[in-house]
């Protein structure tokens, strides 16, 4: 996120019209004429710019494609990141506290699922089905929410889509984190098997239970 100012349109509009009303009341076939009406642009355009300075607003900066020098983990990776950032703009406009925090959630474990992908890519698969699946299904979720609770009315419709949308999203969250723990699977794997390794080590040596 960064901070860029935004100029304001008015100086352009009013100075515009100061020239449609200098070309329409005064003569213009001679150079000084076209020199004097450029020299009352730059003026009016200076003092306007001065009363309307526009505004100062906060701007995402989207982030740089991260490359791993594969290029299918590349691809993947970057889709959940598009998926986060649709996550993300999605929780800015719904103004539902409570939606807001599962969405966060959301967020969370999907990152984390995403940054497996960097550290395992042996679950390139898992994490494919994944994307394929429940990104956009939550996605989509998440977009009929915001239109819906936009409308601001209570109909029977749409009030009891929001209701189920809620619902379902405390399930999602579940999901997303069974997913996440199902990730880790090879590495607990591992490290099992070196636990086992270093405790027969130990019981060889004498240095492990009653032994030692």
């Amino acid at each position: 996120m960064k901070q860029v100012k935004k100029r304001s349109p008015v100086p352009v509009y009013i100075t515009s019209v100061i020239w449609l009303l200098y070309c329409i009341f005064f003569p213009l076939y001679k150079p000084s004429h076209y020199i004097f009406l450029v020299i009352i642009g730059l003026i009016s355009y200076i003092l306007l710019s001065k009363l309307f300075p526009g505004k100062i607003i906060t701007v995402e900066v989207p982030e740089e494609p991260i490359t791993t020098g594969d290029a299918k983990i590349d691809v993947l990776y970057n889709e959940g990141q598009l998926a986060i950032s649709e996550m993300k703009r999605l929780r800015s406009t719904i103004s539902d506290i409570e939606i807001q925090e599962k969405i966060d959630k959301l967020i969370d474990v999907t990152g984390r699922i995403f940054d497996d992908l960097h550290e395992d890519p042996s679950d390139y698969s898992k994490i494919k089905r994944f994307a394929g699946y429940f990104l956009p299904a939550t996605l989509k979720l998440l977009n009929a929410y915001d239109r819906m609770s936009a409308q601001g009315i209570e109909g029977e419709n749409i009030s009891g889509t929001l209701r189920r949308i809620e619902e379902i999203l405390d399930t999602t969250i579940a999901a997303y984190e069974k997913q996440l723990d199902a990730l880790f699977a090879n590495q607990a794997l591992d490290i099992e098997t070196d636990i086992d390794v270093l405790e027969a080590m130990l019981k060889r040596e004498g240095l492990s239970g009653k032994d030692f």
